[in-house]
């Protein structure tokens, strides 16, 4: 997937966790902070950062930053997303399933945080194995990279819908004649 750039996008940032770090030195305990953040045009383009500085802001600063050069885009239903998808990093997994409309976000933590920054309204969706926001986040993402339309998913299958509807009817055809007399 192409790199997408953010400059005609009007994009929404989100804080989905941030970690304070001490560093114990002679003097006494350091502190620094790690921001991770999702930004998202509310239409299917999503990424995120991480960024680390010795304040709060200019460490999300930095993670919006690094989250405008990872967007990845991906395909939505109206308010959902077409098919059942699971995503893994590290020791996280999600499972995100498509839901009717009405329904809401079903979603906890750093998946919420991605979800409704993406654009999708109907959805539910579980975290399983580890809890760390960073994989859970990665996760997530890794579940919306694998998202297909049903026509990318026939071009991928390197057929088109009316040749795998002929397909079909021939098997049946060929099946009706095996089991005649």
């Amino acid at each position: 997937m192409g790199r997408i750039e953010p400059e005609g996008l009007t994009l929404k940032d989100k804080v989905i966790y941030i970690n304070r770090v001490a560093k114990v030195v002679k003097g006494g305990r350091r502190f620094s902070f790690s921001a991770l953040v999702v930004v998202g045009d509310g239409e299917g383009i999503v990424g995120i950062g991480k960024g680390k500085a010795n304040e709060v802001p200019e460490a999300i600063r930095k993670a919006v930053e690094r989250a405008k050069k990872s967007l990845m885009s991906f395909p939505l239903k109206d308010t959902t997303i077409h098919h059942r998808v699971i995503g893994k990093f590290g020791g996280g997994m999600v499972v995100m399933n498509p839901a009717p409309k009405g329904t809401g976000i079903i979603a906890g933590g750093p998946v919420r945080a991605i979800i409704e920054v993406c654009g999708i309204q109907d959805i539910v969706a579980k975290s399983l194995g580890g809890h760390n926001p960073f994989n859970t986040a990665r996760a997530t993402l890794d579940g919306l990279g694998q998202l297909r339309s049903p026509e990318e998913a026939i071009r991928l299958r390197k057929g088109r819908p009316e040749e795998t509807a002929a397909k079909g009817e021939k098997k049946e055809e060929a099946q009706g004649a095996e089991t005649r007399p």
